[in-house]
């Protein structure tokens, strides 16, 4: 490959990074706007709002992408967690629910879709907050 070539290509992923950071830190400032964050449907412990690309999402490996309120993208992830129930000796539906947030780490390129969305996303919920008490 011709030192041309390499040379755009670096310039094009220092370019991604630098989107990808500046999307990421209006994030973290529209979320700790948005304070109180809204409920995770159907999560009894996480606030989140679920970021879904559809058929943009390049990594199938990835399961339910969500932005917290830190701002931070996370994988949500639910399920039962059976230490509870070993050590209470019962099933109960609170204590045996496990919900996870893993933290992702994105290729700059997919970061800077689900940044964007996500930031679209929390910006749909201020705006509508913000409907809802001039409404009142």
């Amino acid at each position: 490959m011709s030192s041309s070539a390499l040379r755009r290509k670096a310039q094009a992923d220092a370019i991604l990074e630098r989107a990808a950071f500046q999307l990421g830190d209006l994030l973290r400032e529209a979320c700790e706007e948005l304070r109180p964050f809204p409920p995770f449907p159907n999560a009894l412990f996480t606030n989140a709002i679920e970021v879904d690309l559809g058929p943009l999402a390049t990594d199938p490996d990835l399961g339910c992408i969500v932005v917290a309120e830190d701002g931070e993208l996370y994988e949500l992830q639910m399920g039962i967690d059976h230490d509870a129930i070993e050590l209470t000796g019962s099933w109960d539906p609170v204590t045996a629910r496990k919900e996870t947030l893993k933290k992702v780490e994105l290729h700059p390129r997919d970061a800077v879709l689900y940044t964007y969305e996500a930031l679209r996303l929390v910006t749909e919920h201020l705006l509508e907050r913000d409907a809802e008490r001039e409404a009142r």
